[in-house]
């Protein structure tokens, strides 16, 4: 269902937004990605996406994707909290992109 997802998303967003950024990775890298970029772009294609009621263009589709890759390298290299931090942004991602995974 669609509006479940959406209120994934949102329910997830909400909880990021109040999150303080992992200190420690503040311009690291964590093989080969920026971490504030990767948090970055992942926030900016999810904010359109719930601005435009669950829909991406193209350009940001292609962004989330590569990052939904970086996620998946980077979060085994990090521990608690960190790792908790990306994770929540990977589960934004697969929910945005894959419009058959429900919460």
């Amino acid at each position: 269902m669609p509006g479940d997802r959406v209120a994934a998303v949102i329910e997830l967003w909400k909880t990021h937004r109040e999150a303080a950024f992992p200190s420690r990775l503040r311009g690291e890298d964590v093989v080969g990605v920026e971490m504030v970029m990767l948090d970055s772009d992942v926030a900016g294609c999810i904010m359109i996406w719930l601005n435009n009621d669950g829909d991406i263009d193209d350009r940001r589709w292609n962004i989330l994707a590569a990052c939904e890759q970086d996620l998946n390298r980077v979060i085994p290299e990090l521990a608690d909290y960190e790792a908790s931090y990306y994770q929540r942004l990977l589960d934004m991602a697969v929910l945005v992109l894959d419009p058959d995974v429900h919460s």
